[in-house]
């Protein structure tokens, strides 16, 4: 009886420290190859949505890092009235993509995917790679460009269409960061990505 009892305990450790560990914030958030060292699942995810939508790993793995810092529950930080008094948030940006709600309902009902949750990395990539698709359709934006995917991103594609980004420096900057930090991605998996495609977890 106590052994049955030691190896549970044993089974959900192994859980608590797998689902600990897929979750858990990178220590190195600018390299991709550790990145997926720490978090392995995370490139099993990211490479699904890119074959499904046919977007670079690297622009996704950017567009998170610039999004969210990789953290699960990142959301806008609340304005102040007065400079003291916590107030609304600036938008209802969420999770790993920090997707806003409308465009997320419309993502779970154009994919079918009603339990989708923008805290779940799985998830929040495939929504990404969903975004970058439509960007593609919508305003003809190639995938492989990641400073014109993230400005739709970042201001939708009604915005973009209407060439907002040309008033707007903060957007201006925030692509060209997400552009710089892609390319230094892409450099990097062509150092670990034959290494990761050929790694397997057994169950």
């Amino acid at each position: 009886m106590q052994k049955k009892i030691l190896n549970r305990n044993l089974i959900y450790f192994i859980i608590f420290f797998f689902i600990a560990s897929c979750s858990s914030t990178p220590k190195y958030p600018q390299n991709a190859c550790k990145i997926f060292g720490q978090n392995y699942l995370w490139y099993k995810s990211i490479k699904k949505s890119s074959e499904i939508y046919d977007v670079p790993i690297h622009i996704i793995l950017a567009f998170v890092n610039k999004e969210s810092g990789f953290k699960r529950w990142a959301r806008p930080a609340r304005k102040k009235l007065f400079k003291i008094i916590p107030y609304k948030r600036p938008s209802s940006s969420f999770g790993y993509s920090q997707a806003v709600n409308k465009t997320w309902e419309l993502y779970k009902t154009e994919t079918n995917n009603p339990f989708a949750l923008r805290t779940r990395f799985k998830d929040s990539v495939m929504f990404i790679g969903w975004y970058m698709n439509k960007t593609k359709k919508i305003n003809k934006i190639p995938v492989t460009d990641s400073y014109r995917q993230y400005l739709n991103y970042y201001l939708g594609w009604g915005s973009y269409s209407k060439k907002v980004y040309k008033t707007d420096k903060k957007a201006i900057i925030y692509a060209k960061s997400v552009q710089k930090q892609s390319q230094i991605y892409k450099n990097q998996l062509k150092e670990c990505q034959k290494n990761l495609n050929n790694k397997y977890i057994i169950f």
